[in-house]
C-alpha cells in the first residue's frame, strides 16, 4: 500500500516533471500516458487505493486531456479537478507559478519560490 494520502493524476512524464519541483510534500504522481483501458485503470485504483486518498485530476486542457478528465471524473467523482489556462493548454507548458498557484489553491504545499 502507498503511504501519501495525496494523488496527483497528469498524462504525461514531462507534466509529472514539472510538478514534482514544484510541490513542496509527499503526493503520488501517476502517468497515464493518455487514455486509460479499464484494466489498467482498475489496476491504478487498487495499487493506490484511489477511492480512500485524496485525488486531484490535474491534465492538459486538449481534446485528450479533457477526454480523460471526462472518463477520470466519472470514474472518481471525488477527485478534485485542478484546470490549466487555456492559453497555455498543456501542464507542461504552463509557468511554474501558475502551476505553483493552482496547486497551492488546493491545499498542496508548494515552493514559496514558485508563487513569486
Amino acid at each position: 500500500m502507498i503511504e501519501s494520502e495525496k494523488v496527483i493524476i497528469v498524462e504525461g512524464l514531462t507534466d509529472k516533471r514539472e510538478i514534482k519541483k514544484i510541490i513542496n510534500e509527499d503526493v503520488i504522481i501517476i502517468c497515464t500516458n493518455g487514455t486509460l483501458g479499464v484494466e489498467r485503470f482498475d489496476n491504478l485504483l487498487e495499487t493506490y487505493d484511489l477511492d480512500h486518498k485524496e485525488v486531484f485530476i490535474f491534465v492538459d486542457e486538449d481534446p485528450s486531456g479533457i477526454s480523460l478528465r471526462r472518463q477520470l471524473k466519472n470514474e472518481l467523482p471525488h477527485a478534485t479537478h485542478i484546470y490549466v489556462s487555456s492559453d497555455y493548454k498543456e501542464v507542461a507548458a504552463t509557468p511554474a507559478y501558475m502551476l505553483a498557484t493552482a496547486l497551492a489553491g488546493q491545499g498542496i504545499a508548494v515552493n514559496p519560490n514558485f508563487l513569486v
